[in-house]
């Protein structure tokens, strides 16, 4: 009886080894596109060797257009200490009108007291006692929700260069026309505040009494023809010397009502944000990149919009005869060396994407990196790099287009991107799951170009003969 327990137990034993091995083999995907990737048994390889490729890198001047897809207005003038280029931004921003919006019924003598835009500063770079003017027009042709804007978009298509703005403002970051009592407070918040026409307001109210469905839906109220309600144009007219980064604006509309509650008049507000249901177009003028573009002997990263570096990876040296194990390639950077209190700061993420994937709108189709053709690096501050660990399966993808001939003129080369990742946790574990283009100002260069070439390390393993 034991020897019988015995033999049915080593038949279930070996029946397990026999199932694990055959959902093993039928878990394999069907193309073998990677397949001396992913399943290399170790007892079918003689020897790992590893090999040391030259990748020939240069500057890729994307100038001032890049999809503006970002939920950060930029406005100001910089010069970078380091490099003497200079990048302008101003914007361009619809408001969105909630549901329900409402003016209250007992409106003080149905008057506005006064209307206002509230840029809000979420952070800076540069001097902020730097004076800027700023003029305001208000946009006649409405911003498509359904169309990709770029960072080189024309205003003057959006609204009329030959009219007066309807405001103007002197402005710093840091507001030196309000007492130190509040700017030290702990609700303070930095601001750049644009006194408007009272009657761009008491237009609004007027046709909120008269016909409030205007104001039932965003889209009722960019229909509505009123000034503002297709957005304005912030329009930088001169400054220099620091970047705001802006995350909210609104646009407010003041008046005094009776308050029932407590008896007496009370100052109100209505507001129309500018939120990521509306466009928010951000313009942006490089200038002084051709003396970068010029300089063969490094290669440079400089954001938003400016320059990427592209490489071009040495597909023709790499054997096709044995298999990949893996693939590494490490950028490094050189130290900004400037003693300027306002440098700029270093790109945290970099995407390296195929040029065609991103000439073929990579970030316009929401592609993520898939770590197959495209992949992320962060900035590591102990060695001063950016590395992408393993790139095998890229590799692997140009040498099988090659093979079968649909690889193009531009299959070995990947582009180098400052990027904004967002990630979220699931089950523990971080994923990714937004990708855009790096909107804030920073710059660095990179080891490379015409005089020292970026290294691709390459581990084979060569079969049994």
């Amino acid at each position: 009886m034991h020897n019988f327990q015995l033999s049915i137990f080593k038949f279930q034993f070996l029946f397990s080894i026999l199932l694990l091995v055959m959902l093993s083999l039928t878990s394999c995907d069907d193309t073998t596109d990677t397949l001396g990737i992913d399943m290399m048994p170790t007892v079918d390889f003689l020897n790992q060797q590893g090999t040391t490729y030259d990748v020939v890198t240069e500057s890729y001047e994307v100038g001032d257009a890049v999809l503006s897809r970002s939920n950060m207005y930029y406005l100001g003038r910089f010069t970078d200490p380091e490099t003497g280029a200079i990048v302008k931004s101003d914007f361009l921003a619809q408001y969105y009108c909630t549901e329900g919006f409402a003016f209250p019924d007992s409106v003080k003598d149905y008057q506005v007291t006064s209307v206002d835009i509230r840029l809000y500063i979420a952070d800076y770079v540069g001097d902020s006692l730097a004076n800027f003017k700023l003029s305001v027009y208000p946009l006649t042709k409405d911003l498509d929700p359904e169309a990709d804007y770029y960072t080189n978009i024309d205003p003057t298509l959006y609204y009329n260069e030959q009219a007066e703005p309807i405001a103007t403002k002197w402005f710093s970051i840091s507001d030196r026309t309000i007492p130190d009592s509040v700017r030290w407070s702990s609700d303070y918040e930095k601001s750049i505040r644009i006194s408007m026409p009272q009657e761009v307001g008491q237009a609004i109210y007027d046709e909120y009494k008269k016909n409030p469905k205007t104001f039932s839906n965003t889209e009722s109220w960019v229909k509505s023809g009123l000034v503002g309600s297709k957005g304005f144009y912030f329009k930088l007219e001169g400054g220099d010397g620091a970047m705001a980064y802006i995350d909210v604006s609104q646009f407010n509309i003041h008046f005094t009502y009776y308050d029932e509650t407590y008896a007496k008049d009370t100052i109100g507000v209505v507001q129309f944000a500018s939120t990521e249901e509306v466009i928010q177009a951000t313009r942006i003028e490089n200038s002084g990149l051709e003396e970068l573009m010029a300089n063969k002997d490094v290669t440079y990263l400089k954001s938003p919009a400016g320059i990427f570096t592209l490489a071009t990876l040495p597909t023709s040296q790499i054997s096709a005869t044995d298999t990949i194990n893996s693939a590494s390639i490490t950028f490094h950077r050189y130290n900004d060396l400037t003693s300027s209190t306002f440098k700029l700061g270093i790109p945290k993420y970099l995407l390296m994407v195929r040029l065609d994937d991103y000439l073929n709108g990579f970030f316009e189709k929401y592609q993520l990196a898939d770590n197959v053709t495209s992949y992320l690096a962060e900035f590591q501050s102990n060695t001063n790099t950016y590395e992408f660990s393993n790139i095998a399966k890229l590799l692997s993808t140009i040498l099988n287009e090659k093979k079968q001939g649909r690889a193009t003129a531009n299959a070995d080369k990947v582009l180098l991107i400052p990027v904004e990742p967002t990630y979220v946790t699931y089950s523990g574990s971080k994923v990714l799951v937004k990708l855009v283009h790096d909107f804030s100002l920073t710059s660095t260069k990179l080891v490379g170009g015409a005089n020292d070439r970026v290294k691709l390390n390459i581990i084979y393993s060569s079969y049994k003969k």
